[in-house]
């Protein structure tokens, strides 16, 4: 089944285009954001959470969304969720 589209950033104006998807098969959120600033980047894989490594791990990435998409976002878990009740 392809993306369920769900919203895009109300701000876009050309080229920036934070996005919300979701995949129903994978049962995931899909989200395109912005890159972070490197100071970000560098705080965000210096965190330590209990139980997990320290650094960003391959495959993985940090993006930024701004707030008003929340409302995307939760339709998008809203979406997740339904499918789940079912």
């Amino acid at each position: 089944m392809p993306l369920l589209f769900i919203g895009i950033d109300p701000d876009t104006k050309t080229a920036d285009s934070p996005t919300v998807w979701v995949d129903q098969d994978k049962r995931e959120l899909v989200l395109q954001g912005w890159e972070p600033a490197p100071e970000l980047h560098a705080e965000c894989a210096a965190f330590e959470a209990p139980g997990h490594a320290v650094g960003i791990p391959d495959g993985e990435a940090v993006v930024r969304i701004p707030a008003r998409m929340i409302d995307m976002i939760r339709e998008a878990c809203d979406v997740l969720q339904r499918a789940d009740d079912h």
